[in-house]
């Protein structure tokens, strides 16, 4: 039989580092950008991130304080989510320190605002793949006993999409060569998606 390390995480876990957000990974990251209703706007990423549905494409993040950019969003009901990829590293890292709410993130990381099409806050111009959106709702999270947490969970709707040509061949985005980076958990623990990483498995017919 396996040894296994069991714990019920209400009473601790017992180890040098939570490993819950290591063993859900590798995880995409919610590069957000958005802005206040006087125009300030902030540069962020989140590591509870990812895809929710089709038809309408809707996109999530999930923010464990209320930070400007929840705020932000909130206020004007619009983001845009920007692809971080190997080359960005840094200047993703930059952007996720506490600062007060009139420093721009785009100056922490020498990056480079595009307007968009659709909604107010620019795109990082250096990503080559962003999605502006439409807020959905807001939702504040609970655990089982009904309780709230201090996590609120915001939900968009991709209402317009911006893909470097590049990545796409033959008509199909390629998802590792844009050499994406993932969080995978501790403090600063990331994967990068190469090409050589990459295998098909066609579901059963």
């Amino acid at each position: 039989m396996t040894d296994l390390h069991s714990y019920e995480p209400v009473n601790g876990h017992g180890l040098k580092h939570d490993p819950f957000n290591a063993i859900i990974a590798p995880r995409p990251i919610g590069w957000i950008s958005s802005s206040d209703a006087k125009g300030n706007v902030n540069l962020a990423p989140y590591s509870f991130f990812n895809a929710f549905n089709y038809t309408p494409p809707l996109i999530g993040f999930s923010s464990t304080t209320w930070k400007d950019t929840v705020a932000n969003i909130q206020e004007t009901g619009e983001f845009v989510w920007n692809l971080v990829t190997m080359e960005l590293a840094p200047a993703m890292n930059a952007t996720s320190a506490t600062v007060p709410h009139e420093v721009d993130e785009f100056t922490l990381g020498n990056l480079t605002k595009l307007p968009s099409r659709l909604v107010k806050p620019p795109r990082v111009a250096e990503s080559p793949v962003s999605f502006e959106c439409r807020l959905s709702e807001i939702i504040q999270l609970k655990g089982a006993d009904g309780a709230r947490t201090e996590a609120w969970l915001t939900i968009g709707e991709v209402v317009a999409v911006h893909i470097d040509k590049r990545l796409i061949q033959d008509g199909v985005y390629q998802t590792a060569l844009a050499h994406p980076i993932m969080r995978a958990g501790r403090r600063g623990d990331y994967f990068e998606i190469r090409p050589d990483a990459m295998f098909e498995m066609p579901r059963p017919a």
